[in-house]
């Protein structure tokens, strides 16, 4: 009797870390165990990559507010707790925007923030 190796489920194992392994240079992109190796450090660039990307953007939003807020004589943290304590629900990135295409809005939210904190 003839021994079984499972072939298809082996070859189709193989091409699904080849196929993600396209675009990579030399034996990367051929050789399956360089590939393969490869593969798995790409996706964990990938996946701090995602982490790093919603650091970036928390920051790009406080700075933005920190910017919008000098105008109207107030720190950012004195802010945030303002409206904390004031019970708006918003978050930064809602906050920044509305400093960039509402002004009038975000002032109003301003005033009430200083309210909260006086």
């Amino acid at each position: 009797m003839t021994r079984a190796t499972n072939g298809p489920a082996t070859r189709q194992r193989r091409n699904r870390v080849l196929k993600r392994a396209k675009g990579y240079r030399q034996g990367r992109r051929n050789l399956f165990k360089m590939a393969s190796v490869t593969v798995l450090r790409a996706e964990r660039f990938a996946f701090a990559g995602r982490q790093q990307k919603k650091r970036m953007f928390r920051s790009l939003w406080i700075t933005r507010l920190t910017a919008a807020l000098k105008t109207h004589g107030l720190r950012y943290s004195a802010f945030i707790h303002g409206v904390q304590k004031a019970g708006i629900k918003l978050n930064r990135k809602e906050l920044s925007e509305l400093a960039i295409h509402d002004p009038s809005t975000f002032g109003a939210i301003c005033s009430k923030a200083k309210a909260a904190v006086a």
